[in-house]
């Protein structure tokens, strides 16, 4: 396989076929740094409300953070209001991300009953108004992240064809319905149809976890990309597994991994939001070194950023 595919998107030239997807309470500009040194091709934040950019939030401008590091940045936006959408797209607050993603992907209720996300997959004519409005707001490659439908329903090769057809510099299949969530095997075959129907690149998202994965992934679609979710949480080194990138073992430590993600972090935000920030990542890295539930508890309740520094150096230290 090859694992360095150049892809263009407008005037943009992506040089990796890996990418690190938005993921809701994941994708800080810590673990985007991190990603993003490991290969990622494009980091993409976390979800932002096209509305709350309106109100000048300043939650929202947190989401927005980013680091140099980041090779190419994509801001993914969501909401259900073509001109909402539009005005976020103009908002200066972007105009340092190189991609302006849309969600019409998240299954969350919470979002899918503001008939946005994925309820978008109900109304293909909305959704292609809501990325005209877009592409008409930047001359930035606009793309869409989906699934293959709302319910039990698959419109994914109709509904994708609406949107390139809208002006889409590049679609992102989760080939999963919105009703699935993340249960159940992704569809590989359904995203492989979506790549066929379409002239714009498609990337392939779901089950990723490996390099074995990512190659079938790959093989079986047909894609021009793989995107990354839950299966780089905790594990950010993963990209350069899946690209053969070499690393001096000291970057692959966990611990160095976990104090450079805090310490990108800090440049930012405050030590009690770190310190809850990093609670649900500490328990990815955490994954597989047999650390036992009594230490994780010890840290999850532990309210000292450093005195959590020091108990995982501790534990990394006696794992030699």
């Amino acid at each position: 396989m090859s694992y360095n595919n150049f892809m263009k998107l407008k005037n943009l030239e992506v040089k990796s076929n890996v990418f690190l997807a938005p993921m809701a309470g994941y994708t800080d500009v810590g673990f985007r740094r991190l990603c993003a040194k490991f290969g990622a091709g494009i980091t993409y934040t976390e979800m932002v409300s096209a509305k709350a950019m309106l109100f000048d939030s300043e939650k929202t401008k947190d989401l927005l953070i980013t680091e140099d590091e980041e090779k190419i940045k994509a801001v993914q936006i969501f909401g259900h209001e073509p001109l909402v959408m539009q005005k976020a797209c103009q908002n200066p607050l972007l105009d340092k991300f190189d991609i302006i993603d849309i969600n019409m992907g998240c299954p969350a209720p919470k979002i899918v009953k503001n008939h946005e996300g994925s309820f978008l997959l109900t109304n293909k004519t909305l959704a292609g108004d809501i990325v005209r409005a877009c592409v008409d707001a930047t001359d930035k490659p606009v793309t869409v992240k989906m699934r293959l439908g709302f319910n039990n329903d698959n419109v994914a090769v109709d509904f994708a064809s609406e949107i390139e057809k809208a002006g889409a510099s590049m679609i992102t299949v989760h080939g999963r319905t919105q009703s699935q969530m993340y249960s159940g095997k992704v569809d590989l075959e359904s995203i492989k149809k979506v790549k066929q129907a379409l002239t714009i690149p498609v990337v392939a998202n779901g089950d990723v976890v490996d390099l074995s994965s990512f190659n079938q992934t790959l093989e079986t679609t047909g894609a021009d990309a793989v995107m990354i979710g839950r299966g780089s949480l905790g594990n950010p080194t993963l990209f350069a597994e899946i690209l053969g990138k070499k690393f001096n073992k000291r970057y692959l430590n966990k611990y160095n991994l976990i104090s450079e993600h805090i310490s990108t972090l800090q440049k930012y935000f405050n030590n009690r939001f770190i310190n809850l920030n990093m609670r649900k990542h500490i328990a990815f890295y955490l994954k597989n070194t047999g650390a036992d539930s009594e230490f994780k508890q010890r840290l999850m309740v532990e309210e000292d950023i450093d005195k959590v520094l020091a108990q995982l150096k501790d534990f990394f230290e006696k794992l030699k």
